[in-house]
């Protein structure tokens, strides 16, 4: 089986840095290769649809085990489901407040499968230097700061960090069946009781962009994806 180009740039950005005829670049070659993680992070784990291996023409991402993964479908009942779950969650810390209204200011760019890391990087004020020092495996999806949490059943495309000074960064990918205004609510109370100042955007597309001390911040942005589900996109910076 053929590998997929990762949407984050990683492997493109690191082999341009490769030196001919020298080793590879450190950092080359982070597809996932170990498929029992990835299936064991979330269940059910499952590829992007829009990027599924079964429709190679939009192929961006995958790992070696990608076309052995199911294409799920979403539905009113797993959308209910995946609420539930979140709001189960959510109340064992406290009451749940309400999603706030949409801010008329314009949020962060609208992020997708296809943003580069420039991009990415951007959308928390991160300086696109720091996009050397990323690293992707789906094991940190695992193991993600408050403020960055993914909610239950959440379906991990994608899980990419950096641990470099100034630039510690975590990247993650994820589809749910859960409706956008539930995922936002989800968000913006997990970035609420970590101590950042949360904020809802409409424009240009459904996100939540939270600040906190410091270089602290949180941009998620969704999108409709394929099979009535939910595609979102998380970066988030810490303080340090």
């Amino acid at each position: 089986m053929r590998r997929a180009f990762i949407p984050l740039g990683l492997l493109a950005l690191l082999a341009a840095c490769r030196q001919g005829g020298g080793e590879p670049a450190q950092g080359e070659g982070l597809i996932a290769t170990d498929p029992v993680i990835a299936r064991a992070l979330h269940d059910p784990l499952m590829s992007d649809p829009d990027l599924a291996s079964r429709n190679e023409a939009a192929a961006a991402i995958g790992f070696a085990d990608s076309a052995a993964l199911p294409v799920l479908a979403g539905s009113s009942e797993t959308a209910a489901a995946a609420r539930e779950a979140m709001r189960i969650e959510l109340l064992e810390s406290g009451a749940l407040p309400d999603l706030p209204p949409a801010s008329k200011a314009r949020g962060p760019a609208l992020l997708g499968p296809m943003s580069g890391p420039l991009e990415l990087l951007a959308a928390v004020g991160a300086p696109g230097t720091c996009a050397r020092g990323l690293t992707e495996d789906f094991a940190l999806a695992a193991n993600l700061p408050p403020a960055a949490a993914i909610p239950p059943r959440a379906m991990v495309v994608q899980a990419g960090a950096s641990k470099a000074k100034g630039c510690a960064l975590r990247i993650v990918r994820y589809l749910t069946p859960a409706a956008p205004e539930v995922v936002l609510q989800y968000h913006h109370v997990r970035a609420r009781r970590a101590g950042l100042a949360s904020t809802r955007h409409a424009a240009p597309g459904d996100s939540i962009a939270a600040t906190g001390k410091g270089v602290e911040r949180l941009t998620v942005s969704l999108r409709k994806a394929a099979n009535g589900l939910t595609g979102v996109t998380l970066v988030y910076r810490a303080a340090n």
